[in-house]
């Protein structure tokens, strides 16, 4: 499959008998998958089916899940409590025969609680089970868009990080060809070392001082690193063409070829071999940060 990015963000909407809804959902880079899901009092049931569908459709990625409704769920009812009413009116109209006053006015006595009442009509039996499916499917609809943003932002990164893996492979092309590894450079590094050690005057045996300049060749040797670095770009090559979630074996990988940078750079015989180590560590850094971005 494609590679995927672990950022995006989509939305989708519906509309059923009155009711609206609006799910929106954003991703961000995770180690593992977080969803956090925020839906409305009364859709509690809507949870689980999502939560299945994310772990089936993503492996990485923080996400975060709202639904915000509008509208009403179900038909609400006005009714008149005539006893109530009836009630009130008997005691106000004794109380005004006793002290006097103005006459019952129906706008007052219909503001006073108890005297008329709101209720919601139950939904028809399966009606919340028809809702919830319709909802689920814009659901899904965001789900897609997601992910399609999620592969958009992929083969962005896919350009970008094959670029940096093939500029890692020719700085380290460039370091197995450097002058400064030739024999004669290293003869001539340790003639010069060895040049200022004999002005000190100090009694060196021959023999003792050619075991250590052999011993000092080889820690200055940096072939093992150029070789792990060229395996490391193959691996990053074959990771680039898989049809798996790669980006957890990127990320280690990147922190092998950080690890052999550094090597190198501790190794650089001269100037230019150091510059070349420096910008490993540079390309290295940029693949690091482009690589958490990948799921």
């Amino acid at each position: 499959m494609p590679i995927s990015s672990m950022t995006g963000f989509a939305r989708a909407s519906g509309e059923r008998q009155g009711l609206f809804w609006q799910w929106e959902i954003k991703s961000v880079n995770g180690k593992a998958l977080d969803v956090r899901l925020r839906v409305p009092a009364g859709f509690e049931a809507l949870e689980t089916p999502v939560r299945v569908a994310l772990a089936s459709a993503f492996r990485r990625g923080n996400l975060q899940v709202s639904l915000s409704i509008s509208g009403q769920v179900a038909r609400e009812t006005v009714r008149l409590n005539s006893d109530i009413l009836d009630r009130l009116v008997e005691v106000g109209e004794a109380l005004r025969d006793r002290i006097g006053g103005e006459p019952l006015r129906a706008d007052v006595l219909l503001s006073i609680k108890g005297v008329v009442e709101v209720t919601a009509e139950p939904e028809a039996e399966g009606e919340a089970e028809a809702r919830n499916a319709v909802m689920l499917e814009s659901f899904q609809e965001a789900l897609r868009s997601l992910a399609s943003a999620r592969r958009e932002e992929g083969d962005r990164l896919n350009t970008v990080v094959s670029a940096q893996v093939q500029h890692i492979a020719e700085l380290a092309e460039a370091a197995r060809h450097n002058p400064s590894r030739t024999p004669e450079a290293v003869r001539a590094r340790l003639a010069e070392q060895v040049s200022r050690l004999m002005e000190t005057g100090a009694a060196l045996d021959p023999d003792r001082l050619h075991q250590e300049a052999v011993i000092v060749a080889t820690r200055a040797d940096i072939q093992e690193e150029l070789d792990r670095l060229s395996s490391h770009v193959e691996a990053a090559q074959s990771l680039l063409a898989s049809n798996d979630a790669i980006g957890r074996k990127f990320d280690f990988l990147a922190q092998e070829f950080n690890r052999e940078a550094n090597t190198l750079c501790s190794k650089a015989a001269d100037r230019s071999m150091t510059a070349i180590g420096l910008d490993l560590k540079t390309v290295i850094d940029q693949l690091r940060e482009q690589v958490q971005n990948i799921e």
